[in-house]
């Protein structure tokens, strides 16, 4: 994968200049691994010089707690009204998602953040938010096996790609379900740090990832 030089880091020996910003948005009933899983690869990459690559926080509409699916509370770090601009915006899933799609101020937010980051990456059911916030219009999306049917319900105008566990369209990249948006998050980490951060990261976490699913085939697709 080419390094892409955005966001004024160089990896031939030039230290970085700035951190990219990660916001993970989070809501009741949020699937915890959708926002976990991509958090800790964000948290955990480091560029070739050993700096942290991004600063990584978890957002939400309101302040306080919430209660993600299964229980486990987590206190977002900010509310969406005082987030600074951020380069990576970060949409998981879970049953909340299905509840978030007739909210307007979360569409409202979305669609605003998605279309001023450098890169907005859903995982699982967070792309019906994209759809519902009319983000997947010409782009290829993926979502959780057993949500594919409710997201060609919403006639977003996407292509669906059943089966594809990532989906590169370039500033969105959608996952499939849960685990997938570790798999999506180490793709933005080799794309924007290049293929030995990535593996780094990926070692650091304990984490089998080649880019290839157990019968060789790539794990993103590359929308057409």
């Amino acid at each position: 994968m080419p390094v892409d030089p955005a966001g004024e880091c160089a990896f031939a020996g030039t230290r970085c200049t700035r951190r990219r910003r990660v916001a993970i948005l989070l809501f009741d009933e949020v699937e915890v691994l959708d926002f976990a899983g991509p958090f800790e690869v964000f948290a955990v990459a480091r560029t070739a010089l050993g700096d942290a690559a991004f600063d990584v926080m978890t957002v939400a509409l309101e302040p306080g707690e919430v209660a993600t699916r299964n229980g486990l509370r987590v206190v977002p770090g900010a509310t969406t009204g005082s987030l600074e601009a951020t380069d990576i915006l970060v949409i998981p899933g879970g049953p909340g998602t299905r509840r978030e799609m007739t909210n307007p101020q979360m569409l409202e937010f979305v669609g605003t953040a998605s279309c001023s980051a450098e890169l907005t990456l859903s995982v699982c059911t967070g792309a019906l938010l994209l759809g519902a916030a009319g983000l997947l219009a010409g782009r290829s999306a993926t979502t959780h096996w057993a949500a594919m049917g409710e997201l060609e319900a919403l006639d977003s105008g996407a292509t669906l790609l059943p089966g594809s566990r990532v989906v590169d369209n370039g500033s969105l990249v959608v996952c499939a379900g849960v685990s997938a948006g570790i798999d999506g998050a180490l793709h933005v980490v080799e794309r924007l740090l290049g293929r030995p951060q990535a593996e780094a990261t990926a070692l650091a976490m304990e984490y089998d990832w080649t880019g290839f699913d157990r019968d060789g085939r790539p794990l993103v697709t590359a929308a057409s």
